[in-house]
Order: C-alpha cells, then sequence, then structure tokens
C-alpha cells in the first residue's frame, strides 16, 4: 500500500482568511485530512508548496512520516526552513496520521503513547475581530461568556503594528482590559495577546499595570526573532509570558530554553512540522518546566482535531486555541466534527483524528480573496504633529 494522490482544498469560511485543506489517499482508497496554518492573503502560497511536494511523496507508504519529514527537509527544502514549507508538510503529516489512525482502527493519541487527560480546555479567539471600540469589545466578550467559554483571547492594543507607540495607545490597552475585566467578573480567564507589536519597555509598562485584573498570560509582548527581547520582558513582569507563535524549529525553541525566555510556549501544529514535531518540542519543553498551549488559528476541524490529540498526550499542556468565528462555516463542512462544550473538547473516539469533511460542501465555498486593509504612508507615522493612532489615511 502507497501514498496515491495528494488533494488540495482552500475553503472560504466568510471571516478571517481562507483555510488550506489537504486530503491524503492511499492505494486502498483509505484516506486522511490535513490542514495547513496558512495567513490571508497568503493561502495560496502554501498550496503551492504542497502541489509542489505531491510528486516526491507518492509512491512511498504511508507509514514512513518521520523518514519524509526528514527527506523534505533535506532533499525538498535543501536543508533551509521556511514557514510555508513546514506549513505545507505539516498539512501532509497530519493526514498521513489521520490515514495510520484509521489502518489501525485506533485514534491518533494511542498510537503515540493513550491519553493522560480525557477532555481538552480551550480558549476562545476571533470573536474580538471587526471591534473599533472598547464598548463594542465588551459586547462581544458578554457573548462569549453566554456561549459557555471561560477563557476567552484579544488584542487590547489599537493602531497598526508598530515598535513604538503613544502613551495614548498604553493608556487604551489598558482601559481595554479593564472594561473587560468589569463586565465578565473575575472568573473567567483572560490571555492578551501583544502580536509581537512593541519594544520592552512599551510591553514591560503595559504588563505592570495589566497584573490587577489578574491575567492568565501575556502572549508575544516583543519580537521573538530577537529572543532576548522577550527574555527581557520575562523578568521584568510576574504575568506568565507566552511565545512560540512565530517559531518552526526545534533549533528556534533551544534558543528560548537558553535564554528561559517564556513560561509558556504556544507553537500550531499546522506550522512546525505537524504531530510528531509538536512532540519533540513539548517534550524539550518538559524539564524547563514550561508549559504548551497551542496556537491554533485553523479550523475547528482539522487543525483543531490534531491540536486535541496533541494536546491530550503530553503532561505539559496548559490551553488550547480555538477561533469561533470560524464555527458556524466549518459546522458545514464537518462529518463528522468535535464536541465542544463549556470551552471543553472531548477526545474524539474514531480512528485517526476522529473527524471527516463533506467534500462536496466544501467544493461549495471555494477561494474568494478577502479585501485587503489600507496601509498607513509614511507621513502619518509615530511620531508626527497632530497624530491619531486611531485613523487611517489622515491628510498632511
Amino acid at each position: 500500500m502507497k501514498i496515491s494522490n495528494i488533494e488540495t482544498f482552500l475553503f472560504h469560511p466568510g471571516s478571517g482568511k481562507n483555510l488550506l485543506f489537504v486530503r491524503v489517499e492511499t492505494s486502498d482508497g483509505t484516506y486522511g485530512w490535513g490542514e495547513a496554518y496558512v495567513g490571508v492573503k497568503k493561502e495560496a502560497i502554501v498550496e503551492k508548496y504542497v502541489n509542489a511536494m505531491a510528486p516526491y511523496l507518492v509512491g512511498r507508504s504511508p507509514y514512513t512520516i518521520r523518514h519524509m519529514a526528514q527527506v523534505m527537509f533535506d532533499d525538498f527544502a535543501i536543508r533551509r526552513t521556511s514557514v510555508d514549507f513546514l506549513c505545507a508538510w505539516s498539512a501532509i503529516e497530519i493526514a498521513l496520521w489521520d490515514i495510520v489512525g484509521k489502518l489501525s482502527n485506533q485514534p491518533v493519541y494511542n498510537l503515540l503513547g493513550g491519553p493522560v487527560r480525557e477532555k481538552v480546555r480551550i480558549y476562545a479567539n476571533g470573536w474580538w475581530y471587526g471591534v473599533t471600540n472598547i464598548e463594542e469589545t465588551v459586547e462581544r466578550a458578554l457573548q462569549v461568556k453566554d456561549m459557555g467559554y471561560t477563557a476567552l483571547k484579544w488584542d487590547p492594543f489599537p493602531g497598526p503594528w508598530r515598535t513604538f507607540i503613544s502613551r495614548e495607545e498604553e493608556d487604551y490597552a489598558v482601559d481595554n482590559v479593564r472594561a473587560v475585566r468589569e463586565a465578565l467578573g473575575p472568573d473567567i480567564d483572560l490571555l492578551i495577546d501583544a502580536h509581537r507589536r512593541v519594544a520592552p519597555h512599551h510591553a514591560i509598562r503595559v504588563a505592570r499595570r495589566l497584573e490587577e485584573f489578574g491575567i492568565f498570560c501575556y502572549e508575544e509582548p516583543c519580537l521573538s526573532d530577537n529572543i532576548d527581547l522577550v527574555a527581557e520582558v520575562r523578568r521584568s513582569i510576574a504575568t506568565p509570558v507566552v511565545t512560540g507563535e512565530t517559531l518552526y524549529t526545534k533549533e528556534q525553541f533551544a534558543q528560548v530554553f537558553e535564554k528561559r525566555a517564556a513560561d509558556i510556549l504556544n507553537p500550531d501544529i499546522c506550522a512546525v512540522g505537524g504531530v510528531l514535531q509538536m512532540l519533540d518540542i513539548a517534550a524539550m519543553a518538559q524539564p524547563h518546566a514550561i508549559a504548551i498551549s497551542p496556537h491554533n488559528y485553523n479550523s475547528p476541524v482539522v487543525g483543531l482535531a490534531a491540536t486535541v490529540h496533541l494536546s491530550a498526550l503530553i503532561p505539559n499542556f496548559l490551553i488550547a486555541e480555538c477561533f469561533i468565528n470560524l464555527s458556524d462555516a466549518c459546522a458545514e463542512i464537518a462529518s463528522p466534527g468535535l464536541m465542544i462544550e463549556d470551552g471543553w473538547v472531548d477526545l474524539p473516539t474514531g480512528p485517526g483524528l476522529g473527524v471527516d469533511i463533506d467534500v462536496d460542501a466544501l467544493r461549495r465555498h471555494p477561494y474568494k480573496d478577502f479585501p485587503h486593509k489600507d496601509m498607513r504612508q509614511y507621513w502619518e507615522e509615530f511620531p508626527r504633529k497632530n497624530y491619531v493612532w486611531g485613523v487611517a489615511n489622515v491628510t498632511r
């Protein structure tokens, strides 16, 4: 039995970005689903990677997953890694585990040591997309609470993502979090995402002001390309620091451990190379007393299913991400999907990933371009006279 076909599907969920699913089929008709992490406007780039890799994988055994990962890095990528390459391979790798599970008639987590928990806790993200002020943020947050979630994440900073910001922007971020905490009460966990936005002095000052609100964690305060910046923030604040969303290799994560730069890592199973790479990273983190909170800006079908299997396996799991703005559209294609209730996901018990996709339903929502965002002109940048952080396309 060999891999016989690898097919890609771009799906438009109506929010955020197009999603990229990959279906791998073997010569006996068994198929598996995978998903690649993609960025808005760049979805087709990863799809091209998958299609370029496919001819090298067709004809190979679906069981030789670790060897295929190595030769794709050695001989296809010529030992030059990139996020797009790893996203593409992640989708294929996850689909191969789905196949192996089906062939073994076992859930993926049973093939890799068995579960260490019966449910996986998730936090809601994506709920705040499109809000323009604090009042809207609070209204949306209350809706998420009413859905049963006990943890939610958002970016409270306004304006464009810049290394240096005004004091008014810092104040807005603090006021934003204060309003959400007051509205939701003390029993909801608030996860703050800074999206690698700012310099350490901004990140530290804001984090210290947020401590009174009992923040669960503070994600990516600085650009992790220079991990010393993140380490500087961690040494200076009491709130747990998260990094790892933009790190993809074991070599990069080794730098995080060496610098003691984080309390929590958030790699994405659909971006780092799939199940085995995530297991390796989690195992590397464990002796450093670092928890794993998987990033998952992917579908609540395949991407979340792979995340749930991984989360069931690792002792140092903390909480996983779910983008609820994608839920309704993905419910139309899931056949079956996952059981999510009150911010917890049941472990799927079917073979492989335990989820499936209705291909006909998938094809009814093909790729569609999202409108582009306006980007500032050079004369609009901070610092400038009469700078207004919330206004785009201001006149000179």
